[in-house]
């Protein structure tokens, strides 16, 4: 269907490469470039991801040759400010529980058990911003799903992180393991864009391209 496209993926995911690949996508990956992945401080943050794919594309270490299309993408996991309670969160300050929080990949034990625990028994939204450029052309959108956890047993929530080790992942979780199966009860949008790339919505725009 693409065979006279050449599509590059600009992410190191395995996540992302396991989605392209059964979407019967043929791609090659370069993730050599290095991206600054600051972002404005007032910046919106569901529009995080997608100004962020837009960077790493644009950040592409080379010039794109004329059959070539290169995808980037990025995704975050934002925890609504109406869904804080009196529990200690540990690694949110009070000032931030009066605003959306991005949970981004933890640092280390403790702030994954940390990000779990606020995500535990609540809703959360995850944002997945792709971008698709050739030499002509540059089509970027950003896909949302809502996420809810039932609640988590801190034992549950001990078990996952030392066996699984998500320090990789937004929020410290992948939907596709463990804790997804045990631990996630309801989805409204796409699952693959929980697991970091709306495939739905990047193949409709691959064709169109």
């Amino acid at each position: 269907m693409f065979e006279s496209k050449s599509f590059i993926l600009g992410s190191g995911s395995p996540r992302r490469k396991e989605l392209l690949k059964a979407a019967g996508i043929n791609f090659s990956v370069d993730c050599s470039s290095h991206v600054n992945e600051n972002h404005p401080k007032d910046l919106p943050s569901r529009d995080i991801p997608e100004y962020l794919s837009i960077k790493k594309s644009e950040g592409f270490h080379r010039p794109l040759e004329e059959d070539e299309v290169l995808i980037t993408a990025d995704t975050i996991v934002l925890l609504p400010a109406e869904n804080y309670d009196a529990i200690d969160l540990g690694f949110i300050s009070d000032v931030m529980k009066r605003a959306d929080t991005v949970l981004e990949k933890p640092t280390d034990r403790n702030s994954a058990i940390a990000m779990l625990t606020s995500l535990s028994g609540r809703s959360h939204f995850v944002y997945t911003g792709v971008c698709v450029r050739d030499i002509n052309h540059k089509v970027c959108f950003t896909d949302k799903t809502r996420v809810h956890f039932c609640e988590l047993s801190f034992n549950e929530i001990e078990y996952y992180v030392d066996k699984f080790k998500p320090f990789d992942k937004a929020g410290a979780y992948g939907i596709q393991e463990w804790i997804g199966y045990i631990g996630i009860d309801a989805i409204e949008g796409s699952y693959y864009n929980v697991m970091g790339l709306p495939v739905s919505k990047l193949f409709r725009v691959l064709k169109n391209f």
